[in-house]
Order: C-alpha cells, then sequence, then structure tokens
C-alpha cells in the first residue's frame, strides 16, 4: 500500500512539473506575441508545437476553416516559427507580387536546405546572390525560347507513354495504372534537359530508383511534414527517424546525380560529343561562375524534383478523374475529332483551337494542385499591413486550396466543372501576370519573385499529354475498383492512391498512328 502511495505521490508530482512548465511555456509565448505586436489573428496552438499536431494529415482542409474563422490573413505558430496563411487573390498580389522585395525570401528549413540540399537548390535558398545566380543559370533552359526546342521531346515521350499503354493494357483488354508510365514521361523530358538522356522502358532501374526519391523528398519537406523544422529540441536525437530519412535522401540525390554528371564530364574531357543539356551547360562555366560539385549537383537535383512532381502529378489526377465523367470525355473527344483529325496526334498548335480540352486541364489544376501550400515565402523586414504588423523572418503560406475553393470566384466549388475555363484564352504564365488577381485561372505554380520558371515547359508538356490521351483512348472505371479522389499519396507534391482503368483505344487509327502497325 505504501509503495502505491509512493508512485501515486510521485506521478502527482510530475504531472505537477509538467503541468508548470506548459504554463510557464505558454506564458513565453504570450510576452514574445506581445512584443511583436498587432499580429494578424489566428489559432492559439499549444505550447511548444503550435498548431503543427492540427495539421498533420488534410492540412489544407483546417487551414481552410481557420480562413473562414479568422479571415483572409491569419497568423500561427508552428513550433517556434510564426506562420502568416494568405487566403485571398488581392493580399497574394499585394505583399508577394506588389511588395516581393520583402516577401520574396525563404525560411532556410533545417530538413530541406541545412540537410538535404545542404543550402543549394532553387526552392530551397534565400532571396540572395547564391539564389539569384542559381536562377539565371537554371533560366536558360526554361525560357519560351528553350521550351520551342523541346517541342519534338515531348511528342517522343507522349507518343512512347500512349504506345505503353495500348501494349501494356492489351488494347484495352486489361485493366492498367496509368500512373507509373505517367511519371516516366515527365521525368524522361526532365532526364533529357538535365542530364542529355531518357528511359528506354518502363521497366528501366532509374525509373522507379528516382519518382522514389523525388515522392520521398515531398514527404519530407513539406510544410508540415515534420516537426524537426519548427521543434529545435528534436535535432538533438542523432538517430531520429526524420533526420536519418533527410541525411540517405541526400546521398541518395548526389549518388544518383554525380553519376549522370561525372559521366558527362568524363564524356566531354574524352572529346565525345554530348547533347546539349543543363549539366554540360554547368559544368562547361563551372570556374566561371565559381561553382562546386555540390551547387551542379543540386541545381540539377532541384529542377528534377520540381518538373516531375508537378507535371506526372497532373497527369495523374486526370486519368483519375476524367473516367468518371464520360459526358465531358466525349465532348473533348468530339473536339478534337473536329481541330485534331484522326489521323495524327494533337500539336502543340492545337491547342489555342481546343479551349474545352484547355479547360479539363485548369479545371484538374484547380481541383487538384499537388501544392496546396506551395513553398512558403519568407519576409526580410517588419511589414505593417491592413492594420496588422507581420514581422520580419515570417513565413508566409500561400493558401491555394482556400482561393481555388472560393464560392465567389468558383461557384460550387466542390464540383468538377471545365465549363469554368471554357472561355479562359490565357496561358498559365499570361493569367499570372493579369492585373486582377481574381481572375487568375489558379495558383499551381505559386506568385511572385519565387513564382515556378517552369511554367511554359510545364503547360506544354501536360498539354500534349492530357490531349493524347483524350485523343487515343475511352478511359472507364472499373465497377468493382472505384477510384478514390478524395485521398492522395504524398505529404506534398500530392498524386492519387493507386488505382486502374480501362483504356479502349478509341478507332482503328490509333495503333497505326502510333506506329504499332504498318500501313495496308
Amino acid at each position: 500500500m505504501s509503495t502505491s502511495v509512493h508512485e501515486f505521490g510521485t506521478l502527482t508530482a510530475l504531472s505537477g512539473v509538467v503541468a508548470l512548465v506548459y504554463a510557464l511555456l505558454h506564458v513565453f509565448r504570450q510576452v514574445k506575441i506581445k512584443a511583436l505586436g498587432n499580429l494578424p489573428p489566428g489559432p492559439t496552438g499549444l505550447p511548444i508545437v503550435g498548431s503543427l499536431p492540427f495539421l498533420s494529415h488534410y492540412p489544407e482542409i483546417t487551414l481552410h476553416k481557420w480562413a473562414k474563422k479568422f479571415g483572409p490573413l491569419y497568423s500561427m505558430w508552428l513550433g517556434n516559427q510564426l506562420f502568416v496563411v494568405v487566403s485571398d487573390p488581392q493580399v497574394v498580389k499585394d505583399l508577394v507580387i506588389t511588395n516581393g522585395a520583402v516577401f520574396s525570401s525563404r525560411k532556410e528549413m533545417y530538413m530541406k536546405s541545412g540537410i538535404i540540399f545542404v543550402r543549394r537548390g532553387i526552392t530551397a535558398t534565400p532571396y540572395d546572390d547564391t539564389w539569384r545566380k542559381h536562377r539565371r543559370l537554371a533560366a536558360q533552359f526554361l525560357s519560351n525560347k528553350a521550351v520551342g526546342n523541346y517541342v519534338s521531346g515531348l511528342e517522343l515521350e507522349v507518343r512512347e507513354m500512349l504506345k505503353n499503354l495500348y501494349t501494356k493494357g492489351s488494347a484495352g483488354a486489361v485493366p492498367i495504372n496509368p500512373q507509373p508510365h505517367a511519371g516516366r514521361t515527365s521525368l524522361n523530358n526532365i532526364l533529357t534537359i538535365a542530364f542529355g538522356t531518357r528511359t528506354d522502358t518502363i521497366d528501366h532501374p532509374l525509373v522507379g530508383h528516382w519518382l522514389k526519391h523525388s515522392r520521398e523528398f515531398m514527404n519530407c519537406t513539406g510544410p508540415v511534414s515534420n516537426w524537426v523544422d519548427f521543434v529545435p529540441l528534436l535535432r538533438n536525437f542523432p538517430n531520429a527517424t526524420m533526420i536519418n530519412r533527410g541525411k540517405r535522401l541526400h546521398q541518395g540525390l548526389v549518388d544518383t546525380c554525380s553519376g549522370l554528371i561525372n559521366d558527362i564530364d568524363r564524356r566531354m574531357k574524352a572529346g565525345e560529343e554530348v547533347p546539349d543539356c543543363m549539366a554540360k551547360f554547368l559544368l562547361s562555366l563551372k570556374e566561371q561562375e565559381q561553382l562546386d560539385d555540390l551547387d551542379i549537383v543540386f541545381i540539377c537535383c532541384a529542377f528534377m524534383i520540381g518538373g516531375v512532381e508537378t507535371t506526372a502529378a497532373i497527369k495523374q489526377w486526370f486519368a483519375a478523374h476524367i473516367p468518371a465523367f464520360p459526358l465531358m470525355q466525349a465532348r473533348a473527344q468530339m473536339e478534337l475529332d473536329r481541330v485534331v483529325g484522326r489521323d495524327r496526334l494533337p500539336l502543340p498548335e492545337d491547342e489555342k483551337n481546343l479551349p474545352y480540352v484547355r479547360a479539363i486541364i485548369k479545371e484538374i489544376e484547380r481541383v487538384h494542385n499537388p501544392f496546396w501550400l506551395g513553398t512558403p515565402h519568407l519576409s526580410t523586414e517588419d511589414f505593417n499591413y491592413r492594420g496588422h504588423v507581420i514581422p520580419k523572418n515570417t513565413v508566409v503560406i500561400i493558401n491555394a486550396y482556400s482561393m481555388h475553393m472560393d464560392p465567389q470566384r468558383h461557384p460550387e466549388p466542390e464540383k468538377f466543372n471545365p465549363d469554368r475555363y471554357v472561355n479562359d484564352h490565357y496561358s498559365n504564365t499570361e493569367s499570372a501576370n493579369l492585373a486582377d488577381p481574381y481572375q487568375r485561372d489558379h495558383w499551381m505554380f505559386g506568385a511572385g519573385r519565387r513564382i515556378c520558371p517552369g511554367i511554359p515547359l510545364a503547360e506544354q508538356e501536360i498539354f500534349l499529354a492530357v490531349a493524347g490521351l483524350l485523343w487515343a483512348f475511352n478511359m472507364q472505371q472499373l465497377p468493382e475498383e472505384p477510384i478514390d479522389l478524395t485521398e492522395y499519396d504524398g505529404l506534398s507534391g500530392r498524386s492519387p492512391v493507386p488505382f486502374r482503368i480501362k483504356m479502349t483505344p478509341r478507332h482503328a487509327k490509333v495503333p497505326e498512328v502510333l506506329g504499332l502497325t504498318t500501313k495496308a
């Protein structure tokens, strides 16, 4: 009995200590908040961890709920870091675009910047001279002129994807998961640009290897993917699972990209013909631009990860979503038959004459943005806005989900309705530059000075793939295998959970145009 009483007393004392520590931390947090000034309103959060526990799954739903409660500009704490969440297009324009000099930096996240990219990588670094140099070098491969040089390669990869889907699906007789084929198409496009090479089959080891690395990167580095970024105490445990994952991923990316880069370097030094590509370009400027080996590795790595995840995810969401809407599918196919015909695949110049196909793509990007929270910005000085202060070193999240689900801009936003965009003739780049931010098509590519530089390439690639899929196949759900459009795979860079559909060739010309049969 005395032992039990002693244990009870000990537990009571420990509970009291824990309660006291939490109370003190809460007081300290309130003192800090008061010292910062009139912050935008927002959820209180918990001591030490702030609002992190409420953002572990479907964080966009929670942020959307808070936007309705606290307004289009609210603040929250994630661990020791103050965040401001922006959920209105005009506020995004006022802060990130009009005042880009203040809101164009990045917080150097412990996992992404410190461990994986070792303070390199265009998407991870602050708005400084290193970032400007890396962005300048990479941008030469993403200009409209450069994208024009990639069109034949994009068309090749779409044709290869369609041929593989036709063959692997036994001309519609066997259900197939189109996801790895969409992933390989995106991977080959970026491999060609970055390293002048491509994989020859879906079974090539690099396909699974790179797509696994890319997804692991997204799962480790999303804005709310881990607590290590915002609770420094967790970094004192060297065997922590997340830290070890980051170290393994860093080494995996270095090994993969270094192998490709070293092979190009060897061939160049041997006087061999090497296709023009980013790695070749960076190697030729290594001394002039004062680049070290890791600079080159992670400029290429960041380009690869960003270029593969976004386009692959949109193509996968399209293939998952469109089978549920056979009338929309038929309408798009009628448009393709009228504009393109059945004797060839769609070409880039057809896009302007295919408004409904374009509308389907934009609606997929609105409903299934792979990056609901994007890559957060960082304020570099105190900023007063609408009576509130946004302190220096505040992380700013562009809440694309709330803007995409705004019933004022998109009536019945939960419904999939391509007609919203059927009269929208702007490209994604043109739309991002509209004077009225409420007229922008979507916010998938970010905003301001850190907007994705690869928009023209991504838009071209997605159009050719989606138009090609609609031209070639009737895509049908399997009654016994319903597709879950609400669940997703990945914490960031989200794609659908694995699914299978029937992909039946639409007409007899399909195998002939794809080069699978010879003309009679």
